[in-house]
């Protein structure tokens, strides 16, 4: 490796991500992100997987924070301990982009010293636009790939901007250190984990509706957008039928994803019933992620879930609530949509193998409680979240 630029000090590394860990941490954010803290940016965090009942979903992220970690202080000489100030899976939607500034570039970022950025997802493949550029010194331009990491000093020696998109969503790690323990990220989680230690399989839990509910124009009436966890189910090809309360008001049409509900598509419904908006979506997700996997585990399953065709009834409840929560399927199709897609497998997911993606999702679920459980103990001795050898 080259010695870094004492001017611009900042290192580009090619695959430090592997493949499948990026696809891991895709899948976690397509079904549990919220509203970021940009336009058209979303966003998941450590805390949010915990207050949503998704604390077993911080399991892949520790490895991947231990190297980053690791390959920070190694690359800068940190003769001092460093803390994880911030982790989050990022992404950028069309329209989202930031001009030149630095990562400590306001009073409650001082404490920022250094910032790493790892790419999910690949420039001209999965998105257009959204270019990260450096003001000054080498290299300017990042065009990434799937696995490729940025890091650099938080400081003005390293400002940058990143481009808008213009198709696709640009997905990110992003994670920030500092060398204030007051700022520590770990001893936070911990004590967030401790608070609400997991009994029993965890489902998840919505956060309020507001987080789940984009707004092209933060001015404009709210009801102009969509619900992003209705429309990243819509994405692939599934639509929403409630079991609650069917002849409610278009104003409580919220708390129907909050209660049992059931998925359909092309005019067929899946009687198996998920515990609300999350639970479906992390299954479809899942689904999405590993349904070459699915399809070979279906021929050794003999568990079938029942799929009827939907009725009159139900047609109009899902209508209804498509009508609330996805009034323009265009404007999801501009920002979640990728038009120059060639690997989408939408089409190729079917209701009928549903059934064996709940059972995959269950048991990958199980595993990561259970390392979960195993590393608490641990994490809550040292105050610090870290790979636990099981013994």
């Amino acid at each position: 490796m080259s010695e870094v630029n004492r001017e611009h000090p900042r290192l580009i590394l090619h695959d430090f991500i592997s493949p499948e860990e990026c696809k891991e941490l895709e899948f976690i954010h397509k079904s549990c992100s919220t509203i970021g803290y940009r336009p058209n940016v979303f966003s998941t965090t450590l805390s949010h997987l915990i207050a949503t009942n998704s604390p077993h979903l911080i399991i892949p992220f520790v490895s991947i924070r231990e190297r980053l970690k690791e390959k920070i202080e190694e690359t800068f000489g940190c003769e001092y301990e460093l803390f994880i100030e911030f982790t989050g899976l990022i992404s950028w939607c069309r329209g989202a982009s930031i001009g030149w500034h630095s990562d400590d570039n306001r009073q409650y970022l001082k404490q920022r010293d250094f910032a790493a950025v790892c790419y999910l997802n690949s420039y001209d493949k999965d998105f257009k636009g959204g270019l990260f550029r450096f003001q000054s010194g080498e290299p300017a331009t990042v065009a990434p790939s799937a696995g490729d990491v940025i890091m650099y000093t938080a400081d003005d020696r390293n400002i940058h901007s990143v481009d808008e998109v213009t198709d696709g969503e640009r997905l990110t790690l992003a994670m920030w250190f500092s060398r204030d323990s007051s700022h520590d990220e770990d001893s936070k989680l911990v004590s967030r984990l401790s608070q609400c230690e997991p009994l029993g399989f965890p489902l998840p839990l919505p956060a309020s509706s507001n987080m789940y509910w984009f707004c092209p124009h933060q001015e404009a009436d709210e009801m102009i957008g969509f619900d992003i966890c209705v429309a990243r189910l819509r994405l692939l090809g599934f639509d929403v039928h409630s079991l609650q309360d069917e002849g409610r008001s278009s104003s409580d049409a919220s708390e129907q994803l909050m209660g049992p509900l059931q998925i359909a598509k092309g005019g067929e419904l899946l009687t198996r019933e998920f515990t609300n908006i999350l639970h479906a979506l992390q299954v479809v997700q899942f689904y999405h992620w590993k349904a070459s996997e699915v399809e070979i585990s279906k021929v050794e399953d003999d568990t079938v879930e029942e799929v009827k065709a939907i009725s009159q009834d139900q047609l109009e409840t899902i209508n209804a609530l498509k009508s609330v929560f996805l009034p323009d399927l265009g404007l999801v199709s501009t920002v979640l949509g990728y038009s120059c897609s060639n690997g989408d497998r939408k089409e190729s997911l079917d209701l009928t193998d549903i059934s064996p993606a709940i059972l995959s999702w269950e048991e990958y679920t199980c595993k990561l409680l259970k390392m979960l459980l195993s590393s608490l103990p641990q994490w809550k001795t040292y105050q610090t979240i870290h790979k636990v050898e099981s013994g």
